[in-house]
């Protein structure tokens, strides 16, 4: 029995083991209210501008029992998505773009769970304002009318705007955009748009007005920032026309003319006017109040204006008529009225052009001979002209001008009214010249100036130029440049000059004549201008190669021109290049050149330039070189010392001949040769050694030198001597008188 009770013990405690190892507690959130950002959502709210993707909350729990847990969050069927969770942490992302005016709040089902159990909960989201919104007006744009005699501080319409947002976001105030300061006001809180006091619409002024309205909101937090939106909307407001304008005539001022062939009846003019108040005109009914005379007649509907007599019984020549325009109510009553006034003058028909005259009645050409260069200013009185138009009046008024080659002539006067006495004065007597031109084709116009038909007439003037002797001979360049040979026989030709004088008959004759220092030896033809040689001159390059004079062309009354004449004698080759002397000595170091020389008489190069060239060398071997240019003899390179030249000519003397000749490069070439005796030394002998050397071909230098020699040591011998003698004849004085001294000192015994 009692192993049964344990038994049964054993038992039950197994099965409360089983019961409590199977026992499962459901996890759960957090509550951690409102203003918690991890939880179970609870209370949550979140600004509609929160930004699609941020993180906005932290769902947060446990499990009892320790368990792992997972989280999730869903929405109702047809709502929209707005977050996601993510499962194991719980962090919760918004995904859709929030709009508090379109959904305020967002019913979510928030989900925890261990694996085995899991708890769902229902939470609101709520959505808070932001100022995202416009102001949205209800009642615009929107077109008015308002009548123009509506009084000034008058309310004409109230303008209504909406904002959705909450808060100062969503109040409304308003504006005026760009203000009409004169016209109308807006008042800020109540929208009420007023006419400003003082102002009136006026229909004749402005038709239609166009007014722009901004609604603004107060402002309000939009992604962290202080944010203030508005819209404008425009108000058009048609102004009403009113009867409160008098009558206007159009097309002021007016002018009729009464013409010379008018007739009763004819038309003169017809005005027109117009009601003030276009937007409700009343008709229009014209009369005279003065000025008619009881001669004209206006159609009182048209406004037309007509003659009621001939022109011949009129009085006055002008005409001041008023006419006034009066509306006309539809009861037929005369309202309100205009007035213009209608000037009529009575002129004369345009029907006669301007005409030339003559002496012998209308001419169209005039034609003058006078000399060329008259004076300016001087009247051309050999033209007798005049001109007339037959109108009156201003068709009788005309302007003169004269058109022609430059701005020679003017004519007096330029403007004519009715009939003138034409006067043609010299403008620029330089440019009336003979030579340019041997007659002078003018026209002469007169054409109407206020008139439509613009009559004109015109007459010919022709000037025929009689000449003057008003030039001087002209060369045809200012100096001539001539060149002769030197070799030129007397009386030839030198330079052909020309000069012409423009004038006509004996005044162009040109004669020529030649003066100047230069002039000696040539002489000119005095009618063809050609300079040639005296028939005895002789040109000489080497004396004198420039020449100028000047040559002077005179017409018949000693009116003249210079031009100056350059003539070089050009050298020819007739001198032949000349050495000093045809036998030339000299001694020549080694190392150190010998430079020979000659002159060539002619005047210019190449005639007077020489060449150098040794012709012949005695002994034959040669062993000098020339330069060809400056004359300049020296030995070939090779040659170092007398040795080399002793070895060459197996001679001791070293003494050479060498023809030399000097050849000058003219055309035909000319030459001349000299023989040049040279003596060589070493180079190591001095100047000195090398002088005596050069002695020996000069024996009379040196029988000077020696009789030199001989003098100087004579007369050395000679200065010596005699100072030798002096100073004995010194000394025996001195030696005698010492002993005259002694005896005269001795004690006498």
């Amino acid at each position: 029995m009692k192993n049964v009770k344990i038994l049964h013990l054993l038992l039950f405690l197994v099965f409360l083991h089983a019961c409590f190892a199977r026992a499962d507690f459901a996890p759960y959130f957090y509550d951690n209210g409102p203003y918690s950002h991890n939880g179970n959502l609870a209370l949550f709210s979140l600004s509609e501008d929160t930004a699609v993707g941020t993180q906005i909350y932290s769902l947060n729990g446990t499990d009892p029992e320790g368990q792992e847990v997972r989280y999730g969050i869903s929405f109702y069927p047809g709502s929209k998505e707005y977050f996601r969770v993510d499962p194991v942490s719980g962090n919760i992302t918004l995904v859709e773009q929030l709009d508090r005016e379109k959904q305020d709040s967002i019913d979510v089902l928030v989900s925890i769970t261990d694996g085995r159990s899991k708890v769902v909960e229902r939470v609101t989201i709520f959505v808070m304002d932001a100022n995202d919104e416009k102001p949205d007006f209800q009642n615009m744009p929107a077109i008015i009318d308002v009548l123009e005699t509506t009084e000034s501080g008058s309310s004409i319409f109230k303008v209504e705007a909406v904002d959705r947002d909450t808060g100062s976001g969503g109040s409304v105030t308003y504006y005026l955009q760009n203000p009409q300061p004169a016209l109308f006001a807006i008042d800020r809180h109540s929208g009420v748009l007023r006419i400003k006091s003082g102002e009136m619409l006026d229909y004749e002024k402005t038709k239609t007005h166009f007014v722009t309205v901004v609604a603004k909101d107060g402002g309000g937090n939009f992604n962290g920032k202080e944010q203030f939106m508005s819209s404008s909307a425009t108000l058009t407001i048609n102004v009403i026309d009113a009867q409160d304008t008098p009558p206007s005539f159009i097309g002021t001022p007016y002018f009729g003319y009464v013409y010379e062939i008018s007739v009763p009846g004819s038309e003169i003019f017809t005005v027109s006017a117009k009601d003030g108040d276009v937007g409700n005109p009343n008709p229009i009914r014209y009369s005279f109040e003065e000025g008619d005379d009881g001669v004209f007649h206006i159609n009182k509907t048209s406004g037309c204006i007509t003659l009621l007599t001939l022109p011949i019984y009129l009085k006055r020549e002008i005409f001041n008529i008023k006419v006034k325009a009066s509306e006309v109510s539809p009861e037929g009553r005369l309202l309100d009225y205009g007035v213009a006034t209608v000037v009529i003058r009575v002129v004369d028909l345009n029907n006669n052009p301007p005409t030339f005259y003559g002496e012998k009645g209308p001419q169209n050409m005039f034609e003058l001979t006078m000399y060329e260069h008259p004076p300016e200013g001087e009247i051309l009185r050999g033209l007798k002209i005049t001109v007339n138009d037959s109108d009156q009046g201003a068709n009788a008024k005309f302007n003169l001008r004269l058109i022609g080659p430059g701005r020679m002539l003017r004519v007096v006067p330029q403007t004519v009214l009715n009939e003138a006495q034409v006067t043609i004065l010299v403008e620029d007597s330089a440019a009336m010249d003979y030579e340019k031109n041997h007659f002078l084709t003018y026209k002469l116009l007169a054409v109407e100036i206020d008139t439509p038909e613009r009559f004109s007439a015109t007459a010919d003037i022709v000037i025929h130029l009689l000449d003057t002797n008003d030039n001087a001979p002209r060369f045809s360049s200012d100096y001539y440049i001539a060149r002769i040979p030197e070799n030129s026989p007397g009386g030839s030709n030198v330079v052909s000059v020309t000069a012409t004088d423009p004038d006509s008959g004996p005044w162009g004759e040109v004669k020529y004549s030649i003066y100047g220092s230069g002039a000696d030896l040539f002489l000119i033809q005095p009618a063809s201008g050609i300079i040639y040689t005296q028939p005895w001159a002789s040109l000489d390059a080497e004396v004198r190669s420039k020449y100028n004079f000047y040559v002077k062309a005179e017409d018949t009354e000693g009116k003249y021109s210079l031009a100056e004449v350059f003539v070089t004698v050009l050298d020819l080759n007739d001198h032949p290049p000349a050495f000093n002397d045809n036998f030339l000595e000299t001694t020549m170091v080694i190392g150190a050149p010998v430079k020979i020389e000659a002159v060539d008489d002619d005047a210019e190069i190449p005639n007077n330039v020489i060449e150098y060239a040794i012709m012949k060398a005695d002994p034959d071997n040669n062993i000098f070189d020339i330069n060809a240019d400056t004359g300049e003899i020296v030995l070939k390179s090779y040659i170092k010392s007398m040795a080399i030249i002793q070895n060459i000519t197996k001679q001791r003397d070293c003494t050479w001949s060498l023809v030399v000749q000097a050849r000058d490069r003219g055309q035909p070439s000319f030459s001349t040769t000299a023989v040049v005796k040279i003596d060589i030394t070493e180079a190591v002998k001095s100047r000195f050694v090398s002088y005596f050397l050069g002695l020996r071909k000069r024996p009379g230098a040196v029988f000077g030198i020696c009789l030199t020699i001989v003098t100087f040591a004579i007369s050395l011998t000679i200065f010596i001597s005699t100072f030798i003698y002096w100073n004995s004849v010194k000394k025996s004085r001195i030696q005698s008188q010492g002993k005259i001294r002694k005896i005269r000192g001795r004690p006498v015994p």
